[in-house]
């Protein structure tokens, strides 16, 4: 964005944070800069505490690294991997400066430790999210690789008599050519683990890079493909016993009465358990749990939610749109100018469920004075907190081992399930594995809010805008979930972002927001790609819209309003180009969608091509992104994550949306909140900007661009211009006969394939 843009100071702010008083850097949204190093690639107080955990390796130099007597290095991950490959990036920017090929080296999962793991950020705590693993540890992880080399370097060249500059670092070999000899970091580990750090370390030149850029294999796929890698769900411990659990179908509704005569009957079930919202079977193994569930005979109290539905949600949002306080995020710059054709859009972009492939499960041990928990998080020391908190314990006395997450979405930056298998723990005397089931993951989810947009514009006589009014109404993720991170005046970086900041050059923007409290229970959360992916099906249908107004080619019309050389331009400019946007007609009833923007510190355009038959039969042909992420680590994740992200988008855009009955979620499993199927997905090619700037996120970029590019491209093959997602047949067809017909066999919604 222009330098001088009005954005809400709160999202450029430096917070005291409540109670740690930690000053951080709070650089949640896009466009705001590379990051900031916060963590320490040196020494620091809780080193010592995390290296004993790691059996005392004779070299821990940092948080980081450990390299033992046999000359094994242990690379400890500061994040959580769940499928994003960010194990694999750590690994690279260590192994770069350290001096070791990724095929030496093992991964582990860190300590629950904000002090040594925490990103800027997000605040300082340690988590996994946003797109920031990346782009927040950039600067401090290859520094710390640096750190152990030179004071491997050191011992060996104290052995030798030598200056430390004549000596070089290879695959975990230190030589000194001169004189021939070799020395292995097993060799000279304990010497170097006693060694002062040095106060300054150079780090390589990217042309001396020799892992970092390399479309290198993933450090998990081994133990992936043999079975060998553990999940939260995997966790077995000596004694562990299974729980299968129902909570209160309708949000905020509670537990009454339960008759579990049938399922204490049944073969393996050893004992029933009771929360103030909920029950659980204890089985000697799931099946028996699982069955034992459904023999109980349950009666459950209705809460405030009772008569609750989606079409009061949209009411009461469509009025605190019109009425209620709106926060100004982008200020306007002078006055709009006389005239012109005044454009307006209304959005309603609908809840989301995550629906991870590794439904919720957490075991956990609760013994006098101590708890111990394994499972799957992104946020390892909230899960402590929140442990310590419900078991009247200090923290230290919470031990959380981490495991692999099979897939998280955000949905495993929230606590919930961990928290009420720590509740029913300590009931037991045994270790409790609670797992939730498909249809509880979903029907107790944490879901991406509800949004209500309204957006308008004016156009001049060339049909560029003179003015831009962009107003969101939604509920609150960040005002829950981090509230210290909310703007001075109680302003939402996360509702604005990618709405705020804008990739076209205009002054005249005016982007508020307005506060809407969900009812009780329910409870909204991050979704992968998060406030982007809400704002960018809006903003870049409404460009699209805008363009057609003004009689323009789409492409055309963004490269107008785009300045000359900036890396949005280059990625929209990228993906045209590979394309072939325009050189040639397209068949009836097909389209291309284009979508661009700059989420996450990145830059990504994605140009869609679809076909739809007239009974509005949706088919995916194309995709083609085009990306500036930076620096790119490994392109081999770099086009995994794009693709992957594409298609999370793609699926929600066409299928999916959570719908309340009755104070309950309607959808269950993935019959009814389905995802693309091989099929179904387009060919996908994927092309990165050769850059040297510092890396931007990634794991999010290609699913907050997939919505706007893909309904782009239905209005280009139909006409049809979407406003509410998820798309339906009903919504593309072209004739009452057609319509007819959808009617005649039957398709529902979210039925487009």
């Amino acid at each position: 964005m222009p330098p001088d843009t009005d954005i809400d100071s709160g999202r450029r702010a430096v917070m005291k944070l409540a109670g740690g008083g930690l000053a951080v850097a709070f650089l949640w949204t896009a466009g705001l800069g590379p990051a900031v190093a916060q963590m320490n690639p040196r020494r620091q107080a809780a080193d010592e505490a995390a290296a004993a955990a790691d059996g005392n390796p004779p070299f821990a130099p940092n948080a980081f690294i450990r390299i033992d007597a046999d000359g094994s290095v242990r690379l400890v991950m500061p994040s959580a991997e769940m499928g994003q490959a960010i194990y694999t990036g750590i690994s690279m920017m260590l192994a770069e400066e350290l001096g070791v090929g990724l095929d030496q080296i093992k991964v582990e999962h860190s300590i629950a430790s904000d002090a040594l793991y925490g990103i800027a950020l997000l605040g300082g705590g340690q988590i996994t999210g946003g797109s920031t693993s990346t782009r927040g540890q950039w600067q401090s992880l290859r520094e710390a690789g640096a750190v152990a080399r030179e004071m491997l370097v050191a011992a060996a060249a104290a052995q030798w008599h030598v200056d430390p500059a004549s000596c070089s670092v290879a695959r975990g070999t230190i030589t000194h050519a001169a004189s021939g000899r070799t020395l292995g970091f097993g060799a000279v580990a304990e010497a170097a683990g006693k060694l002062p750090q040095p106060a300054t370390v150079t780090l390589k030149d990217p042309k001396d890079f020799t892992v970092i850029g390399k479309p290198l294999r993933r450090v998990d796929s081994p133990d992936k493909v043999n079975g060998g890698t553990q999940f939260g769900i995997d966790v077995k411990v000596p004694g562990m016993k299974y729980a299968a659990v129902r909570t209160s179908p309708e949000l905020a509704g509670t537990l009454g009465s339960v008759d579990d005569t049938k399922a204490r009957a049944i073969p393996g079930v050893i004992d029933v358990i009771k929360l103030d919202n909920a029950v659980a079977v204890v089985g000697e193994h799931y099946w028996a749990a699982h069955r034992g569930l459904d023999a109980l005979e349950i009666e459950w109290r209705k809460g405030v939610n009772a008569h609750l539905d989606t079409a009061t949600l949209v009411g009461a949002l469509q009025e605190s749109s019109r009425t209620g306080p709106a926060l100004v995020g982008r200020q306007p710059k002078g006055e709009a100018a006389a005239g012109g054709k005044a454009v307006e859009m209304t959005f309603v972009s609908p809840m989301l469920a995550h629906a991870p492939m590794e439904p919720l499960n957490a075991t956990v041990h609760v013994t006098p004075g101590k708890c111990e928990v394994w499972t799957g998080t992104q946020v390892p020391t909230r899960v402590q907190k929140e442990a310590a908190r419900i078991c009247g314990i200090p923290l230290e006395a919470v031990t959380v081992n981490n495991q692999y997450l099979g897939g998280g979405f955000g949905r495993r930056l929230e606590t919930d399930q961990v928290e009420q298998a720590v509740a029913f723990a300590k009931q037991v005397a045994y270790p409790l594995k609670v797992i939730w089931s498909r249809e509880e993951d979903i029907r107790h989810d944490r879901v991406r809010p509800l949004y209500f947009d309204r957006i308008s514009a004016t156009l001049g006589d060339d049909g560029k805008p003179t003015s831009w009014k962009h107003r969101i109404t939604s509920g609150t993720v960040l005002g829950r979930w981090l509230p210290a991170a909310m703007g001075k005046d109680g302003m939402d970086s996360d509702a604005i972002e990618s709405a705020a900041d804008l990739p076209y050059d205009m002054d005249n923007v005016l982007v508020e927001w307005v506060r809407h409290e969900m009812p009780p229970g329910l409870v909204v959360g991050w979704w992968r790609g998060v406030g982007p992916t809400h704002n960018l099906f809006i903003v870049e249908s409404f460009i699209d819209h805008l363009a057609q107004t003004a009689g323009k080619d789409p492409l055309a019309y963004r490269r107008s309003l785009m300045k000359p050389g900036s890396r949005p331009l280059g990625v929209l400019d990228l993906a045209a180009e590979k394309i072939g946007w325009g050189r040639q007609p397209l068949p009836a009833r097909v389209g291309r969608g284009i979508a661009v923007a700059s989420p996450f510190g990145s830059h990504v355009c994605a140009i869609v091509e679809v076909e739809v038959t007239a009974q509005g039969v949706l088919r995916l042909r194309r995709a083609v992104v085009a990306v500036d992420v930076g620096i790119a680590i490994n392109p081999s994740s770099i086009q995994a994550q794009v693709q992957g992200g594409l298609l999370f988008g793609l699926s929600a855009a066409m299928f999916n949306g959570i719908t309340l009955k009755d104070g309950m979620i309607e959808q269950s499993n993935f019959h009814d909140y389905r995802t693309l199927r091989i099929n179904e997905a387009p060919v996908m090619e994927v092309y990165t900007v050769n850059s040297s700037e510092s890396p931007g996120g990634l794991g999010e970029v290609g699913t907050a661009i997939a919505a706007p590019a893909l309904a782009n491209a239905i209005y280009a093959a139909t006409g049809v211009r979407l406003s509410e997602l998820p798309v339906t047949r009903t919504s593309l067809v072209e004739s009452a006969e057609a319509l007819k017909h959808v009617a005649e066999i039957g398709t529902g919604k979210g039925d487009v394939a």
